[in-house]
């Protein structure tokens, strides 16, 4: 039942928008009482952390396990992180809107627990750039902290527009983003 009340704030909370869903709302859609809403969550925002802290972990988890791929190159660990976002996007649609937009509605508590992880993949992606310049894949005339909230930037408002169904999938959507950054950040021969 904990699962059925995520999933169906998830849909609510990303046609409706947090704010504007209530609990009862989200107990109606269940077709059970508020009380089965409170034996499994104390409020609507401890829902919205849990969605926040499972979406993360994931795409944290995910990324741990393309850095830890010693076949590859850092450009291609990047393009793997690269499309792996979208890829979530994709698999993962709604979640992840939910995961951006409504994030500023948890209360400063809540963001403590939320923050480290989101600053760990930020870091983790930013360590790979700097690996990539190490190794003289990248260049180095581009700051790796500027380049690494570019990339965040691009990937992560696509969840306001990628459409799965559309006219590019998740694996076009990545290799255009790895045409624009990857190679764009990859030293060229002199």
């Amino acid at each position: 039942m904990k699962e059925r009340i995520m999933e169906t704030s998830i849909l609510l909370f990303a046609k409706k928008g947090f704010k504007e869903t209530s609990i009862q709302d989200i107990a109606d859609e269940l077709n059970v009482t508020k009380g089965t809403f409170y034996y499994y969550f104390k409020s609507k925002e401890e829902v919205l952390l849990d969605i926040h802290r499972s979406y993360i972990e994931h795409l944290v988890e995910n990324q741990e396990t393309i850095l830890r791929a010693d076949e590859l190159s850092c450009g291609e660990k990047l393009y793997e992180m690269i499309f792996k976002l979208i890829y979530d996007i994709e698999k993962e649609g709604l979640r992840a809107k939910v995961f951006f937009r409504e994030m500023r509605h948890l209360s400063d508590n809540h963001l403590l627990s939320i923050v480290p992880k989101r600053d760990q993949f930020k870091m983790n992606l930013q360590d790979l750039i700097e690996a990539g310049i190490k190794a003289g894949e990248f260049r180095r005339d581009l700051p790796a902290d500027i380049v690494t909230l570019g990339i965040l930037g691009i990937t992560n408002w696509s969840y306001f527009w990628f459409q799965p169904s559309g006219e590019r999938s998740a694996q076009e959507v990545a290799a255009i983003f790895n045409n624009m950054l990857v190679d764009g950040l990859q030293l060229k021969g002199e």
